[in-house]
């Protein structure tokens, strides 16, 4: 079903007084948040990766709706990665609400980790040019995290002025603590990085089988407009889609663990397709890790500095690649 709303920078109305804000084009850190009101009550779903960015929404809020950051009264974190938390201080004011294991996740990598490693990038070689490809839009220095004042587990039932917001726990699947945000008057939800939409999602926890469980979960809600983490918004096709990947995936992972394939060999030797399309298919690197972690049973906190450089590595072969056959 094609889309009445273009994939463009901002604000757009979905439902009655319900709104998504989106960013093209859904790439690393360019995530997509959500505003709900009712009557002189506001909900906000995500903030953005640093607060300049996160500003200029809340700007955009009030140019549209007439609400100020001030008005908010809610705010609901679809999990713990900073480009979906790290404006949380500007709407501090607000209930800020998470799962508890999306909570609990969101001290894994603050700020000035991020703010230091692009200061580090110069130095870094093949990661640090990852690492810019990847961050250099965004500005770290000098960001602190607010973290959630309320917790959750399983699902929260919140009113909106005369409006119910149900917000599900899903998760562990991209994050440990991932959760959907369902406004079932407006047959809206939105799935924070459970969907990428026309990007590869990236397994960060898993297991996959719980992420395809969660993407079932919307396949069965009463809704029209899906809005995703990153990409634009979708309808429930685009929620087959991001299970077919997710599957595409499990299956090859699982075939070439099964046979004593290394983890990087497997992700190098799994041919992409159709997926090549999305935009950064280099995570795959990430996914067969995370894959072959479930299937041994040896899970263990991500090597980010690892994994990021596996993706450099991937994607640059991949671009000479492409050259030497131009």
């Amino acid at each position: 079903m094609a889309m009445k709303w273009q994939f463009t920078q901002g604000l757009h109305e979905i439902g009655d007084r319900t709104w998504a804000f989106l960013q093209p084009n859904g790439s690393w850190g360019w995530s997509n948040a959500g505003f709900v009101t009712d009557g002189d009550a506001a909900l906000l779903v995500d903030t953005l990766f640093d607060e300049r960015l996160t500003a200029a929404m809340l700007d955009d809020i009030k140019a549209q709706t007439g609400f100020a950051a001030g008005d908010i009264s809610c705010l609901v974190n679809t999990h713990a990665n900073g480009d979906h938390t790290y404006g949380n201080r500007l709407v501090s004011q607000a209930e800020i609400i998470a799962s508890e294991a999306g909570a609990d996740e969101m001290g894994d990598v603050p700020p000035s980790v991020l703010a230091g490693l692009m200061r580090q990038a110069p130095q870094l070689g093949r990661l640090g040019r990852y690492l810019t490809h990847c961050f250099a839009p965004f500005a770290f220095d000098g960001l602190e995290l607010k973290l959630p004042t309320r917790t959750f587990r399983g699902e929260l039932r919140l009113e909106v002025g005369s409006k119910t917001v149900d917000v599900i726990e899903v998760g562990p699947a991209h994050t440990r603590g991932d959760v959907l945000v369902h406004v079932p008057s407006e047959r809206v939800v939105y799935t924070g990085d459970i969907l990428f939409i026309g990007g590869t999602p990236i397994i960060w926890s898993g297991p996959v089988g719980n992420w395809i469980r969660a993407c079932e979960r919307i396949l069965g809600m009463d809704v029209d407009v899906i809005v995703p983490g990153h990409g634009p918004i979708t309808d429930k096709v685009g929620v087959r889609e991001v299970m077919a990947y997710l599957r595409f995936v499990d299956g090859e992972a699982r075939k070439r663990f099964d046979a004593g394939v290394s983890c990087e060999e497997a992700a190098r030797d799994i041919a992409l397709g159709e997926y090549r399309n999305w935009t950064d298919y280099e995570r795959i690197v990430v996914n067969v890790h995370s894959l072959y972690q479930e299937y041994s049973g040896e899970r263990a906190p991500p090597d980010y500095a690892r994994l990021f450089d596996g993706m450099a590595a991937y994607r640059e072969r991949s671009v000479n690649d492409e050259g030497s056959r131009a």
